[in-house]
């Protein structure tokens, strides 16, 4: 089987030596990557910037910095795998026009004119074939069950796994992380607070339950 895995942030580029991004460390996404090739699966994993690396030697790794090389990284791997997993944390926006000399300090204010990045998970959901598996990741501070839904049903995915920054010891840089899982047959389930290694298994364990589904 073939899946391909993004995981990370991504850099939008102010200048030369700025950029916008988030704390994402990638470490969901390599453990899943991790799980998946332990099980024998060829794995692409687009990684965005960060100083981790998957362990296992057969995973092919695509290294990437800005929302829009993701975007068209994993539009070239999409139609190619038969389980896609979104986990990384991409960028909403970025800088309109970014400049290409450092940006000197001169007035008390600057601001930046900000443009959407691609919403990558929506627009390669919109080319999913029947025999693919789509997993996508919402991680929310309020609203946390409409708006993980609502990215559900809009990104076309089989299921969407839910992280509440309202959590402790979950989301981004932790070792453990807490999840609800949502599929579009509208079951949910909770688990409890583990490693992300072992969060990683139950995320694996449920895409096979679908692939088995789907046969």
């Amino acid at each position: 089987m073939k899946v391909l895995i993004t995981a990370g942030p991504t850099h939008e580029p102010i200048d030369p030596v700025r950029f916008v991004s988030n704390n994402s460390s990638g470490k969901m996404g390599i453990a899943i990557a991790e799980e998946f090739a332990a099980l024998g699966n060829e794995v692409t994993l687009v990684k965005g910037p960060t100083h981790l690396n998957p362990v296992n030697p057969l995973i092919s790794q695509i290294q990437v910095q800005s929302a829009a090389q993701m975007y068209e990284t994993c539009a070239q791997y999409f139609p190619f795998n038969d389980v896609i997993v979104f986990a990384a944390a991409v960028a909403d926006y970025t800088p309109k026009y970014p400049s290409t000399t450092k940006i000197k300090k001169k007035e008390q204010e600057f601001s930046v004119e900000m443009v959407r990045t691609k919403d990558i998970a929506a627009e390669l959901g919109k080319l999913k074939e029947a025999k693919q598996v789509i997993v996508g990741f919402a991680l929310e501070t309020d609203n946390e069950m409409n708006n993980a839904q609502e990215k559900l049903k809009r990104k076309n995915l089989d299921f969407i796994v839910l992280n509440s920054m309202n959590d402790q010891g979950a989301g981004f840089q932790f070792d453990t992380n807490k999840i609800t899982i949502i599929d579009k047959e509208g079951k949910v389930t909770k688990f409890e607070l583990k490693s992300k290694t072992e969060v990683a298994k139950d995320i694996v364990d449920y895409v096979n339950k679908i692939l088995a589904a789907k046969k």
